[in-house]
């Protein structure tokens, strides 16, 4: 190519890091804008944190703003001429009028095979829904959520013990691997956009805190996979009472147990191999866990200091 492609990126978690990094590695490639979201308060002490991209464009002294909306500073990107626009993990939508501003549109880099799973938590349900494949879909982006023309996609298996953090992670490698030979044959066109079929769009919506708590009138099967789905973010949690108090206690690693008996979902119990839960089928194996306002420790550490647990109702 004789000219660079003159590209903004957008995006804001880690999960956009490693398709940045391809993009700046590329010499055909100029990143003339970083847009991601404003810095927000993280954590009890409400410290003011910013976006990973923002962390790393500043290291790598590329222009970044942050606007509240992005349709605000709409006169600044078409002062750019942008020839694309590059969007990986935004969480906001993109008007039409900055969508038709790029010579090449707008593409998305989305961790699901579109049209499943449109939406912000595509990879925790891929693994809630027992999936065995997952992937990443590079696509135009259109006006309403996720459902813009498929320009490539790339699949993966789905492990056993993979949760949403360790998919995360694949999905977004996975994500920066196909970008730029999707963006170069786009713009040689070499590749004819495939429309989705509507038919079989669903839909993952934003979790919230609330979504992590543990249902334990679900089976263990279940269980097991949502512990997985909802770690990290937003953690797979219970109440418990300790020392006449409700506290939160956080589901991090389990194990099914097969076993038939006449206690309740809920129900704390000790098995040879240590702290067990009873669901509506089977029981849970509890192998690490944290306790509200204490540090992550195994199930057997945290017996040690809770031998009378047995027979408490989660």
């Amino acid at each position: 190519m004789e000219n660079k492609i003159k590209t903004i990126f957008i995006g804001t978690p880690e999960f956009a890091i490693p398709s940045l990094k391809i993009l700046i590695s590329d010499p055909e490639i100029e990143l003339a804008l970083i847009i991601t979201q404003p810095d927000k308060k993280i954590g009890r002490k409400q410290i003011l944190t910013p976006p990973r991209v923002k962390i790393f464009a500043q290291a790598h002294n590329l222009p970044v703003i942050q606007p509240e909306k992005i349709s605000e500073i709409e006169p600044l990107l078409y002062s750019q001429a942008p020839d694309i626009i590059i969007v990986a993990a935004y969480a906001q939508l993109i008007p039409k009028s900055i969508l038709n501003m790029p010579k090449y549109g707008c593409i998305n880099v989305h961790g699901s095979l579109l049209p499943k799973y449109r939406g912000s938590s595509c990879i925790q349900a891929a693994i809630l829904n027992n999936d065995i494949k997952t992937g990443i879909t590079i696509m135009l982006m259109g006006e309403k959520l996720d459902n813009g023309p498929i320009l490539a996609q790339a699949e993966i298996k789905i492990e056993n013990n993979d949760t949403a953090g360790s998919l995360y992670n694949k999905l977004s490698a996975l994500g920066a691997e196909i970008l730029l030979p999707t963006i170069k044959a786009l713009i040689k066109n070499e590749i004819r956009p495939v429309h989705q079929n509507e038919s079989l769009a669903s839909y993952a919506k934003e979790l919230k805190k609330t979504d992590g708590k543990i249902n334990w009138q679900n089976s263990a099967e279940y269980l097991e996979r949502f512990v997985r789905a909802m770690q990290p973010w937003p953690g797979a949690w219970t109440n418990i009472n300790i020392a006449d108090k409700n506290l939160t206690l956080r589901i991090i690693e389990v194990k099914i147990e097969n076993i038939k008996n006449n206690l309740s979902p809920g129900e704390i119990f000790l098995t040879p191999e240590g702290l067990a839960v009873k669901c509506e089928q089977n029981a849970l194996l509890i192998l690490k866990l944290q306790l509200e306002g204490k540090r992550e420790i195994s199930g057997a550490e945290f017996l040690r200091g809770h031998k009378n647990i047995g027979g408490q109702i989660l």
